[in-house]
C-alpha cells in the first residue's frame, strides 16, 4: 500500500514474537519506519525522540499498560501528540476491557490472534477516516460515537437531554 509508505509507526508490545508478526505485517504494506517498545512507559519515551504518526498497543504490559499508555498520551502535558491514532491489541476481548480502552481515548480495538487485513483495515480507518476529538470534564480522545444517525431531526442527542431539559425549565 504505496499511501502508507510515509508513516512512522510505534509498535508497542511486551512480546517479541508478537511485536516481529505485527511488523512483518508493517512492513508488507509497505511501512518500513517502524519503532518498538517493550512497554507503555518505554513508549511513552520514544515518543519523545521520534515523530509518530500511529501506535498500535498491546493492553496488557508490565509495568505500564496500554491503557495507562493511551491515557498519558492524551492528557499529560509534556505528551508529544495529543492527537496521535492509537489501535489497541488485546487478547481479551470482555466488554470492561474495551471500555476501559475506549474511555481512556483508545482509536480502534483490534482482538488477537491479529490478521494482515485486521491491522490494514484498522489502520485505513485511523488515517483516512479519522473521528473528530472530544474533549470533555472526564475525556479527552477520539468521538466514541461511531456513526451519526442521517434521520436524526430532534433537539438532542441522548434521551437523558430531554430529561434534563425539561428540569431546567
Amino acid at each position: 500500500m504505496p499511501h502508507l509508505q510515509s508513516l512512522n509507526v510505534l509498535l508497542v508490545d511486551d512480546n517479541q514474537h508478537m511485536r516481529t508478526i505485527a511488523a512483518a505485517v508493517l512492513h508488507s504494506a509497505d511501512i518500513h519506519r517502524v519503532y518498538e517498545a517493550g512497554d507503555g512507559a518505554e513508549a511513552f519515551e520514544v515518543l519523545r525522540r521520534q515523530p509518530i504518526d500511529l501506535a498500535l498497543v498491546d493492553y496488557n504490559m508490565f509495568p505500564m499498560d496500554g491503557v495507562e499508555f493511551t491515557r498519558r498520551v492524551r492528557n499529560r502535558p509534556d505528551s508529544a501528540n495529543i492527537y496521535l491514532p492509537i489501535i489497541m491489541m488485546s487478547g481479551h476481548a470482555e466488554k470492561h476491557r474495551v471500555y476501559a480502552a475506549r474511555d481512556a481515548g483508545v482509536t480502534e480495538f483490534l482482538v488477537k490472534p491479529i490478521t494482515a487485513k485486521a491491522i490494514l483495515d484498522r489502520i485505513n480507518a485511523v488515517i483516512f477516516r479519522p473521528r473528530p476529538f472530544v474533549k470533555t470534564a472526564t475525556y479527552f480522545g477520539p468521538c466514541r460515537r461511531r456513526r451519526e444517525a442521517d434521520d436524526y431531526c430532534g433537539p438532542f442527542r441522548r434521551s437523558a437531554d430531554g430529561a434534563a431539559a425539561s428540569n431546567a425549565a
